[in-house]
């Protein structure tokens, strides 16, 4: 009887197991039908277009828009990059570009600052992170594209780009004239002890040699022999990924989970752990962000906040925590494909939410005129004048005279 139970039980799981197989292949042989219905949909209109339109059309040019309108439907990260696009990405890499130093996505449907980039004709300016631009060259923004808005910002140095900009905490319309420059990149702005022993280093990117630059600054603040860091992430919109995670794993132990991506694929999800030989852990520390920190900077911040190595201080970050992987496609052109999501170690997404900081400060100078802008840049680097520095100082002063008191 319970031979005959299990050869019953048996046969059931197979019938199942064919029942399901057979479930599947039918439902991606219904996925491909459909795609081929909607390929040979796009196709018919493609020759209607090209046969009854009023005026004769370029093929190229309606694919290539048809291409742009699909990945722009996807995020507002994913793009087509023609030719023209994808070599400048390929210059952009290389730090050094003509424009006016601002880096761009779309939120809310709207053509939004990440952050102006620090010392360019931009972040002289004025530009603040948050800043909607309505209008480039007075050609309303409403249904550009993030490549036709960049293409219109870009170009030669010493032309002037006219931006109107929607300031939204301050509810007025704005008007900038910028004029284009070389745009060079440095991934360390300042490095620099201030006082009682506190360093301070300005991280303005992620970048190929950011990480040897960073161990050059850090060996020459060690011969001073620091007794706290401030790392200031404020306005850095990101860059490489595995530059972020080797210098975050930097501050923490050896084997600690940084950041892992999760991707429809099994491949695109992955788990980054920290790997330095010799990690700094004496030393307090406090990391500065602000509405301008994406990506990269996000990463950093929510990891030494997770494993309470540095006190986060300033305001939430922008929110940007998606992989995009530019895909060539040949004859010059690329996809630009977000491809799977950051979430921090315990969990949390970063995408659309941003790092919460430790304390709070909020940003004054928001409301500060185009004109005193440029005058606070002019006069360089005061760390007195900047509260998110002098909160971060009186912290860790306060901090090193305790620890010295307990001993």
């Amino acid at each position: 009887m319970r031979k005959k139970f299990f050869i019953a039980l048996v046969f059931f799981a197979l019938g199942l197991f064919i029942f399901v197989s057979i479930g599947l292949c039918g439902r991606e042989k219904n996925k491909k039908d459909d795609l081929y219905r909607r390929v040979s949909l796009f196709s018919d209109a493609l020759s209607v277009i090209q046969s009854d339109y009023v005026e004769e059309t370029n093929p190229k040019d309606l694919i290539y828009g048809a291409l742009k309108g699909m990945l722009a439907s996807l995020d507002m990260h994913s793009q087509f990059m023609d030719e023209e696009t994808y070599n400048e990405l390929k210059v952009e890499t290389k730090g050094k570009f003509g424009g006016l130093g601002i880096e761009i996505t779309i939120k809310e449907g709207m053509l939004t600052v990440i952050t102006p980039i620090e010392d360019t004709p931009a972040w002289r300016a004025g530009i603040k992170p948050l800043d909607r631009i309505v209008k480039i060259n007075d050609e309303i923004t409403r249904d550009m594209t993030l490549t036709e808005a960049v293409k219109r910002m870009r170009g030669k140095p010493g032309e002037a780009v006219n931006l109107t900009i929607l300031r939204e905490s301050d509810k007025k319309m704005m008007e900038f004239k910028i004029v284009r420059g070389v745009i060079q990149i440095r991934d360390i702005k300042e490095s620099r002890i201030l006082e009682n022993g506190i360093a301070y280093i300005k991280l303005v990117q992620f970048r190929e040699d950011t990480l040897k630059n960073l161990n050059l600054a850090l060996n020459s603040l060690s011969k001073e022999k620091p007794k706290a860091l401030i790392l200031d992430l404020r306005n850095n919109p990101g860059g490489l990924l595995d530059m972020s995670v080797e210098i975050t794993g930097k501050f923490i132990p050896k084997g600690k989970l940084i950041v892992y991506t999760r991707g429809r694929k099994e491949e695109q999800s992955y788990e980054y752990f920290s790997s330095a030989k010799q990690p700094i852990l004496n030393l307090p520390m406090a990391v500065l962000i602000n509405e301008g920190s994406a990506s990269g900077s996000e990463i950093l911040a929510a990891a030494l906040q997770y494993y309470k190595r540095a006190i986060i201080i300033g305001g939430k970050s922008f929110g940007k925590g998606s992989v995009q992987v530019v895909i060539p496609l040949g004859n010059g052109t690329a996809l630009k494909l977000t491809t799977s999501k950051y979430f921090t170690p315990d969990g949390k997404e970063i995408s659309g939410k941003g790092v919460i900081p430790d304390i709070v400060v909020e940003d004054d100078k928001s409301s500060l005129s185009q004109e005193q802008s440029e005058e606070d840049a002019k006069e360089g680097f005061n760390y007195q004048k900047d509260k998110y520095i002098m909160r971060a100082v009186d912290l860790l002063n306060a901090l090193n005279f305790y620890q010295k008191e307990l001993k």
